[in-house]
């Protein structure tokens, strides 16, 4: 993980045409639960300090955000100009439009890009355990294949920060959205002393579970979040944001572009 002047630069092979950051919570002019670099209106942060924030991250993406409505789902849009924020109502976007650049916000949840080994396509993809367990980075990948004219082989996925598999807590009903059973749920380990013993409870590996459902679509170039502590937005205050530990909580956001 590289981080400059507040900003992460994914180390990965990416074309020179693409461009790829994510923000981190410094570097912007938010107080309170939302100090510093919100990226999200609407959540009770300041309106002014949020679009100071937003220009911020545009210029150092060098392209043009395009800001989604997310909602979980599995919906993917392709942007092919200018867009006003939450416009569109989807949870991943794929452009082959220089200067766009396609943006997903998390405070928890894994972001995922995506770039065509050629660097004709790209695509963000906002994926929680819902989205995951939804396909939306299958959807994503097909939209990509598609646009860049190419197969889940020649793609690059770099996967950002999100909550830990030491973090992660979540119930039956997230193994059953995974098709996963108490006795057979690879990506998931049982809590061994439950707050409430009579509730099991299993630790959620967002990370493993993205890089796994990548592999079964022919996608091995996989880089970015290996599920280490330092990638872990819920054990890290001082750099990213935390929906589960702080709510309320700003936003992050990872952005992905192609240069002109």
């Amino acid at each position: 993980m590289r981080t400059n002047d507040f900003w992460i630069r994914p180390d990965w092979p990416a074309p020179t045409a693409v461009g790829a950051l994510m923000s981190t919570r410094g570097g912007g002019v938010s107080c309170g639960p939302f100090a510093s670099l919100n990226l999200r209106e609407g959540i009770g942060d300041d309106a002014q300090c949020v679009s100071v924030n937003q220009a911020r991250h545009a210029q150092r993406c060098e392209a043009i955000p395009v800001w989604l409505s997310q909602v979980h789902g599995a919906r993917v849009v392709h942007l092919v100009g200018p867009t006003a924020a939450g416009a569109f109502e989807a949870d991943a976007a794929v452009t082959t439009v220089p200067g766009l650049a396609c943006s997903v916000q998390v405070a928890d949840c894994l972001p995922v890009l995506l770039s065509t080994r050629q660097g004709l396509a790209v695509a963000a993809v906002h994926a929680g355990w819902r989205g995951l367990a939804g396909g939306v980075l299958e959807a994503a990948l097909s939209a990509l294949c598609v646009a860049g004219r190419c197969a889940p082989s020649d793609v690059l996925a770099w996967l950002g920060p999100a909550i830990g598999p030491r973090a992660f807590e979540v119930g039956f009903d997230v193994l059953e959205a995974f098709g996963a059973t108490a006795n057979a749920a690879p990506g998931f380990t049982p809590v061994l002393a439950p707050a409430t013993p009579a509730v099991p409870k299993w630790l959620a590996d967002l990370a493993w579970l993205a890089r796994h459902r990548l592999g079964a679509a022919a996608v091995d170039a996989v880089y970015g979040n290996d599920g280490s502590q330092g990638w872990c937005t819920w054990s890290n205050p001082s750099k990213f944001f935390s929906y589960r530990r702080d709510a309320p909580s700003g936003r992050l956001a990872a952005s992905i572009w192609l240069r002109f």
